[in-house]
């Protein structure tokens, strides 16, 4: 008999395992239920004009304080008017540049992101992403034209009558089904889950520290929902992606193991919702056109992004 342990976000990826769905080569997952029919849909959404920024700002007041793997944005100026106004006919310029991790804001998961066993999502070896090439396999510029689709905001904190819901709760698929009754909205094939816990909130109030600290967000029984529903992506409104610490002791992210690695499924942190939401409780529309393409950085295993929500 093997002694090797068994682990149970793991077993539930072998149930829910995408891997070949869309053929050997595939890079893109979930991503593949945008269809252009889809983003026709999503477009007929656009009744009032209004848009929704869903991003956070990049710069040195951001999340992340001190020393680790991601630090807040530094924006530098590389040429100002004065280096400019000696021009003969008065012109005047100027330029600057950014100093970034790719995920130190508003952010997707690319599915190079996380894995296990060696493997990223599609059977994808994990010599794959390497300092020669970033990811040559799943990287995320692959995904950068399926960011455009259906959005639905779940609201959770409403369901349980808050404003936030508890740190570390977690999100069940109860939860989100008691949401699409409470908003009378439905998550269809190839739609774009904006799943609003009210974590963003601590980052709003400078409560950084609690804002990256114990986390609600969605556990493990939220994935056979997402799968059933055919979700494309999934944007979150805290800085973990899941609820933390996790449930299962001694795992590592592993809502983000399931979703990414087995099922391929493009996952966002730190979106702001709060503005969305107050909007969507007034018109009684939860649905809407969301454009959140992020950058084409070559070999990328995510990507920042000011993403924009039109009703």
């Amino acid at each position: 008999m093997s002694d090797e342990k068994v682990w149970p976000q793991q077993e539930l990826g072998k149930e829910l395992n995408n891997w070949g769905r869309w053929g050997a080569d595939d890079e893109v997952g979930t991503l593949n239920f945008v269809t252009p029919e889809k983003r026709v849909q999503a477009a007929q959404l656009v009744r009032t004009g209004k848009a929704f920024d869903l991003g956070m700002p990049f710069d040195s007041e951001g999340p992340f304080k001190g020393a680790g793997f991601r630090n807040n944005p530094i924006h530098v100026m590389t040429l100002l008017p004065s280096d400019t106004a000696a021009s003969p006919d008065g012109m005047i310029s100027a330029d600057d540049m950014v100093i970034t991790g790719l995920q130190s804001a508003t952010q997707w998961d690319g599915l190079a992101h996380v894995g296990y066993g060696g493997k990223f999502y599609n059977d994808v070896p994990a010599a794959a992403v390497n300092n020669f090439t970033g990811a040559a396999r799943n990287s995320f510029p692959k995904v950068v034209d399926r960011l455009i689709s259906r959005g639905v905001l779940l609201d959770i904190p409403a369901v349980k009558g808050v404003d936030r819901l508890d740190d570390s709760y977690q999100i069940t698929e109860a939860d989100v089904l008691a949401a699409e009754e409470r908003q009378g909205v439905r998550v269809e094939s190839g739609d774009i889950v904006c799943l609003r816990t009210g974590s963003y909130k601590w980052f709003l109030e400078g409560d950084r520290e609690r804002f990256l600290g114990n986390a609600p967000g969605p556990c493990i029984d939220m994935c056979r929902w997402l799968h059933d529903r055919e979700v494309a992506a999934l944007a979150i409104d805290n800085s973990t992606g899941e609820s933390w610490p996790s449930p299962i002791e001694n795992a590592i992210i592993p809502f983000h193991q399931v979703v990414i690695r087995d099922m391929g499924l493009t996952l966002g942190e730190m979106f702001n919702f709060e503005d969305l939401v107050v909007d969507c409780e007034q018109d009684g529309v939860w649905e809407f056109m969301l454009c959140a393409t992020g950058l084409k950085v070559t070999g990328a295993v995510g990507s920042p992004l000011t993403p924009i929500a039109l009703k």
